[in-house]
């Protein structure tokens, strides 16, 4: 297994990372635990969860991913050896007042708040990462790609944002801290303080980023590369678009976006028509399309880790060998010519 060192901690992740949103939902204790074992067996050092997983969440399942990881770490004895990486949820308005009742805001007492809640959890004494969800302030997020200003938006300044996460580092609560779905803005800002007040870098950027959507090269890639504030990449697959197994309409047994059928942004017709034309390029190479997929992500040099999401233990095996697929230069000009063709379909 690749591995990755996480900005400039030190710390050294797997370019694979274990995604867990579908545990205490899609899957049992028993089945998180099993999934776990083969990752760590594999050579996966590195585990994703946040606050609200799993997701869709539920007031009765909210919590359950980072208390069956807690449980497994604990079974296992793992902890200090598998890196955690997990996620305060932003701002949710009356939909998810379950969660802290409903305050998003990144306060510094809602950090602490949420901080203790997954720390309890997990069953840990020390996050590896603690990430923002989502930006407290408007963006463009999850899908759309114009922004629009909202003038005097009443936000937590981010100053006190990032005093409250140093604390927490100080008091050796996490070692890290990064950002997910957030802008070119947000990054260089927070980096920014961070030099100018010495406190923590900011050493991640957790946003999607596949063959449906590269809109992280736009504006991100740089700022990673420069500040060694390094992708974990979301949604690699789109759903498990980019496995074909939607096209034509089909919806199969168990699948994702079967059982959720309102996130269609990643079948919408022009996705449907990319994703096709990438299944094809990946048959004609005599690859799996997930595999290739997968690769082409891995093989980013903005990349920090690749964040995985599974159903079955096949598609587990299928995501562990991508670390060893390099593309052919045939296959990755054959995906560009794709790119240029029908950039971005499914932001």
């Amino acid at each position: 297994m690749h591995m990755k060192p996480l900005g400039r901690t030190g710390i050294e992740v797997s370019r694979l990372c274990l995604g867990t949103m579908t545990f205490g939902q899609a899957h049992s204790l028993q089945d998180a635990h099993r999934i776990l074992d083969r990752c760590w067996d594999a050579g996966v050092n590195f585990v994703d969860v946040a606050e609200m997983y799993p997701f869709p969440t539920s007031a009765e399942t909210q919590g359950s991913s980072e208390r069956f990881i807690g449980d497994w770490l604990t079974a296992r004895q793992m902890h200090g050896k598998m890196l955690l990486a997990t996620k305060i949820t932003g701002p949710m308005g009356s939909r998810f007042d379950y969660i802290r009742g409903g305050d998003g805001r990144f306060t510094a007492k809602q950090i602490e708040t949420a901080l203790e809640d997954s720390l309890k959890n997990l069953q840990t004494d020390v996050i590896d990462l603690y990430q923002l969800h989502w930006p407290e302030r408007t963006v463009n997020m999850f899908g759309e790609l114009g922004y629009t200003h909202k003038e005097n938006e009443d936000f937590t300044p981010l100053e006190e944002t990032l005093e409250a996460l140093g604390r927490a580092v100080t008091a050796g609560k996490i070692r890290a801290v990064g950002l997910s779905n957030e802008t070119p803005w947000g990054v260089m800002r927070f980096l920014q303080l961070a030099d100018q007040m010495g406190l923590p870098r900011m050493v991640s950027i957790q946003n999607p980023y596949s063959l449906l959507n590269r809109t992280f090269e736009v504006g991100l890639a740089e700022v990673a590369i420069r500040e060694d504030c390094g992708l974990l990449a979301y949604s690699p697959l789109g759903f498990g678009a980019l496995s074909g197994k939607y096209l034509g309409g089909k919806r199969p047994e168990g699948a994702r976006l079967t059982l959720n059928p309102e996130f269609s942004r990643y079948v919408q017709p022009n996705g449907e028509r990319a994703t096709q034309a990438y299944v094809n390029i990946a048959h004609e190479a005599g690859l799996d399309p997930s595999m290739m997929a997968l690769a082409f992500v891995n093989s980013r040099r903005f990349l920090t880790s690749n964040i995985f999401g599974i159903r079955t233990m096949e598609q587990l095996e299928i995501a562990l060998a991508s670390d060893a697929l390099t593309l052919s230069d045939d296959v990755v000009a054959a995906i560009e010519a794709v790119h240029a063709d029908n950039a971005n379909p499914a932001p």
